[in-house]
């Protein structure tokens, strides 16, 4: 019986090793690259294998006749092939695609900085990177002032980049223009921006070669996203001997809504009290703010925010008049701001995203200037060049928008978007007894791609067109970038565009005669990014074309140049809970506007510019030490005077170069049912001596143009009940 049983086994184990017919084969990639691991399989059956170190798989299958065989593997796209099986054995080669999709997909990077975006290869900042930045005083301008391409510039406010002047930067939140971003100008006086930078969950700093989606900034674009539902309720209050503020952040139990509102006030005159400033304020700056949100997630996903702030400030200083000793400059400001924007983000379904935005902001100012005696009493002298500097004025600056942007999803991760946008900017002034009124319906369409050929491959293409009812011409910018994956975190980006601006209501007050001034941007980048480090380096070109000019006549002749190359490199991974980054840049740029009469390195700019940040927490003590040193070479300062049809060049030089040190400690502490910081901070600690330029007098002499004081040194104490930022300010540096 034994042996019967063996036979029979025998027999049935042979026709069923028979039955089988093998498979075999090779699986590579669509380059034509080994792939190991690949999954092979008969369709509707449990037979299969997978592909070696080699690229070969074999497996026995009991199918018979046509079958489908199924080829997958992560992120490649699944090939099917349909063969006959008989009895002979089976050979196939099979080449797999690979799938592109958002994680490994390469990124677009050239002239731009991104932050808040985790899926980007350019992250850079993120909201508390602003509030830890030595010396920065939680202004995000002054953080960006520590990335490559823009300048040390501390007697006016705005962001100089690459060669730009301030207005050839543009900032926008969610998608539409900010009109009045910092607060109102100071002669010889830098101001500081009007936003928190805990508003934001996004940053993007666009050196240059932004997205078609924007436009009138010649130079360069700040685009901010504001945050979505925030994760908790909070209450939070602030206080130091300058401000106090509170505010209140309400989260819907089902974290689908929340509101929140907050006010500061700010006086500064204990602060001056103690630390002498240059000029006399007979006002010291005093400010208000109040601000208002609330946020609504919709069935589809998508989310409906809306933003307001108002604010109003007052402030009065005098100084020594240039041309006599014996008199004082008083000038003084009263300045109210009103600041709106709502935004709607939205899933259509099929591929169809939407994203609509609707802005308004309407900013006043009342300005003086008299020339008064050493009695502080207004004087008149008789003398032209003195009598001159005493006006009155009033503005008023409106600026309504309507912007439409959609989206579709092509194959893969590839998107087309397109749409619209609409502005309506009033703008009144009375100069003296001179009444000035500008009204500009501006109009534009954009259209742009993004396309992913494969993870390796991606392209950015795009067109703007622009139509101005003020200056009654149109434009057309086209703009295109590529970017190369060439390895492990490594890219290369090439980025090509043409942007155009308005002049400035300055010179369109004088005359409408004017077309849009020009610049052609070009830039090759190379960027190694990993988890812990990023390597960055940058050279660009960029051409200007009718600038506007002020002599012999108003137009628009102006030209010009900017070319350079940009270092930055950031570091969390070498030294252990140590933060850090570098940035360098070399700028050689001239330009002929305004009244030049020629191409000059205009007084902005200065040929090196460099910065090193650092930022170290010490959990034993609760503790984060944060620097930042700033090193600009000099920049070049003019006095030209009137020679007939043009103006010749009777002094010039460069000023000193720019050395500065900033340190800021935040210290973190439970204080009783709330999460506290300490925030303590200076600006200029090496007390380093600043000449951003010189004034001209009326016989030629110059007096330089430095700070209102040495150093500014901030304490403060930031309380907040529900969110422990704390540990935030942990994680940011280790």
């Amino acid at each position: 019986m034994k042996k019967l049983t063996i036979l029979l086994l025998t027999v049935l184990t042979t026709g069923w090793v028979n039955a089988q017919v093998r498979l075999t084969g090779k699986v590579r990639d669509n380059r034509n690259h080994i792939m190991a691991g690949a999954s092979v399989q008969v369709k509707g059956s449990y037979d299969g294998g997978v592909s070696d170190s080699t690229g070969h798989f074999s497996f026995k299958t009991f199918e018979k006749g046509e079958q489908t065989i199924v080829v997958s593997n992560v992120g490649y796209k699944s090939v099917e092939q349909k063969i006959a099986i008989g009895v002979d054995t089976v050979e196939m080669l099979f080449n797999l695609k690979e799938e592109v999709n958002e994680l490994k997909a390469v990124t677009v990077t050239a002239g731009s900085f991104e932050a808040g975006d985790k899926k980007r290869a350019a992250t850079v900042l993120s909201s508390l990177d602003v509030v830890t930045t030595g010396g920065a005083n939680a202004d995000i301008s002054a953080v960006v002032k520590t990335l490559p391409g823009a300048q040390q510039v501390g007697e006016q406010e705005g962001l100089f980049v690459r060669g730009g002047a301030g207005y050839e930067t543009k900032q926008f939140i969610d998608g539409t223009m900010v009109n009045n971003p910092y607060f109102s100008s100071v002669p010889d006086l830098a101001q500081r921006g009007r936003f928190s930078p805990f508003l934001f969950k996004g940053t993007v700093f666009s050196t240059g070669g932004y997205s078609a989606l924007y436009g009138q900034a010649l130079s360069s674009a700040l685009i901010l996203e504001s945050i979505d539902i925030p994760d908790r309720s909070e209450a939070s209050a602030s206080f130091s001997p300058i401000f106090v503020g509170g505010g209140l952040q309400e989260i819907a139990k089902d974290k689908k809504s929340s509101w929140g509102v907050r006010y500061d006030y700010t006086n500064l005159a204990a602060y001056f009290a103690i630390v002498k400033q240059t000029p006399d304020y007979f006002k010291v700056p005093e400010f208000h703010a109040a601000d208002a949100n609330f946020r609504i997630k919709t069935k589809s996903g998508g989310i409906i925010k809306y933003y307001t702030t108002f604010a109003t400030n007052h402030l009065g200083l005098r100084r020594p008049n240039i041309d006599d000793a014996t008199l004082k400059n008083a000038f003084a400001l009263k300045n109210t701001n009103w600041y709106n924007n709502l935004s709607w983000r939205e899933n259509l379904g099929h591929g169809w995203k939407m994203n609509l935005g609707l802005s308004y902001s309407t900013d006043h100012n009342d300005i003086s200037n008299h020339i008064q005696n050493q009695n502080n009493a207004q004087v008149s002298t008789g003398l032209v060049w003195i009598d001159s500097t005493n006006f009155t004025a009033t503005t008023r600056a409106d600026l309504s928008q309507f912007k439409a942007v959609f989206d579709k999803r092509l194959s893969g991760i590839s998107v087309i978007r397109f749409g619209g946008e609409y502005m309506y900017s009033y703008n009144k002034g009375l100069y003296n007894t001179y009444n000035s009124l500008l009204k500009d319906h501006f109009k534009a369409l954009f259209s742009e791609a993004d396309l992913y050929i494969t993870n390796d491959l991606a392209g950015k293409v795009g067109v703007r067109v622009e139509q101005s009812s003020l200056l009654n011409k149109a434009n057309i910018a086209p703009r295109l970038s590529l970017a190369y994956k060439t390895g492990q975190g490594g890219q290369m980006s090439i980025a090509y565009g043409t942007f155009y601006q308005k002049p400035e209501n300055t010179y369109l007050y004088a005359t409408t005669n004017f077309g849009y001034t020009k610049a052609t941007h070009y830039i090759i980048n190379y960027i190694k990014n990993t988890a812990l480090q990023t390597f960055r380096v940058e050279a660009f070109y960029k051409k200007y074309q009718d600038l506007v000019k002020t002599y012999p006549a108003y137009n628009n002749d102006g030209s010009g140049y900017a070319k350079g190359i940009e270092l930055y490199w950031r570091d969390k991974k070498s030294i252990k809970n140590l933060d850090y980054w570098i940035s360098y840049s070399y700028l050689d740029t001239k330009r002929d506007y305004l009244n030049y009469p020629a191409q000059m390195q205009p007084n902005f700019a200065a040929d090196h510019t460099a910065s090193l940040v650092m930022k170290r927490f010490v959990t034993q003590w609760n503790t984060g030490f944060n620097f930042t040193y700033t090193y600009a070479t000099g920049r070049p300062y003019y006095l030209l005077v009137k020679n007939g049809a043009k103006y010749n060049i009777a002094d010039q030089g460069k000023t000193i170069d720019y050395n500065t040190l900033g340190f800021s400690l935040n210290y973190l502490q439970n204080m009783g049912k709330a999460y506290g910081v300490i925030v303590f901070s200076m600006t200029n600690v090496l007390n380093s001596n600043q000449v951003f330029g010189y004034n001209y007098g009326h016989d030629g002499h110059k007096e330089a143009i430095t700070t209102a004081a040495p150093r500014f040194i901030f304490l403060g104490l930031f309380l907040s009940w529900g969110v422990d930022r704390r540990q935030d300010a942990i994680n940011n540096n280790l």
